[in-house]
């Protein structure tokens, strides 16, 4: 009985811990519903866990600058798609398919499509 009782425990305990990880990688902070085309110069690219991030700044139609932190999963899943802790070095023009964050900050998700002067880096997603 103590050993099942044991089991039952540990089982709940992983189950605990587990859900937070779902929480954290959805889309719930995405508006999914859009897509916006970024066109932007690289600042810093940070090829870390458990996200690899893009700052760049993004010029607008009046010229007004507005920097932009654009989030992708992680080094393992990014490898897997091509991509490499040198893909982009701050400077290189950076045109992008993303999905922005809902809170209206200048933070968003890459979606689809992206090219890195001029380079198609990925397609989709």
């Amino acid at each position: 009985m103590a050993k099942q009782l044991g089991i039952v425990a540990v089982t709940v305990g992983l189950f605990a811990f587990a859900v937070p990880l779902f929480a954290h990688h959805g889309t719930a902070s995405f508006d999914t519903d859009k897509t916006l085309k970024l066109k932007g110069v690289v600042t810093a690219y940070v090829w870390s866990n458990p996200h690899v991030l893009v700052k760049m700044d993004v010029k607008d139609e009046s010229g007004n600058v507005t920097p932009w932190v654009v989030e992708a999963w992680n080094p393992v899943t990014q490898t897997a798609k091509g991509w490499t802790k040198n893909s982009f070095k701050p400077g290189d023009e950076v045109f992008a398919d993303v999905t922005p964050a809902k809170n209206a900050r200048n933070v968003g998700e890459f979606r689809g499509r992206i090219e890195v002067n001029g380079t198609v880096l990925q397609e989709g997603r």
